[in-house]
């Protein structure tokens, strides 16, 4: 006799939740983003199925850093090429694509997997106030003490 529940992916019912970014730290609000797209705030959380909720971020040009993050802060890439490692500050990205920094935050936070691919597709980020999401009636999500 099996008492353990097990999720499966029929049992799910995705929310939709809006989420001001302006004002809130970069790191704290990108680890709670990460829990909703997880699932982990759900009872019936299983690390093997995709439980998590669809996450609307607004106002990420906004978005706060501690210390001196903007001018120390740098994202890397590299091509593989010889002397190819590019680096660019965060004061940089936040001025070019502020989206960006907020989804890599999410990224770095999500299981580096199919699973995980799949979970960072719920997530939508935009640089203002306004969205495309109005048809999913999305809910306000605020996290208490960040």
């Amino acid at each position: 006799m099996r008492t353990t529940y097990i999720t499966k992916p029929a049992d799910v019912v995705r929310k939709w939740y809006v989420v001001d970014a302006a004002g809130q730290t970069l790191g704290r609000l990108s680890s709670e983003i990460a829990k909703v797209l997880r699932g982990k705030n759900k009872p019936i959380f299983s690390p093997s199925v995709d439980a998590g909720d669809y996450v609307i971020v607004v106002n990420a040009e906004k978005i706060a850093v501690t210390g001196k993050k903007l001018d120390q802060k740098e994202y890397l890439r590299h091509s593989a090429w010889v002397g190819s490692l590019k680096r660019i500050k965060l004061r940089d990205v936040l001025a070019k694509n502020p989206e960006s920094v907020i989804e890599r935050a999410v990224k770095g936070m999500l299981p580096k997997n199919n699973l995980g691919r799949q979970m960072l597709k719920k997530l939508f980020v935009y640089s203002g106030p306004d969205h495309v999401h109005a048809a999913q009636k999305p809910e306000p999500l605020s996290f208490p003490g960040i």
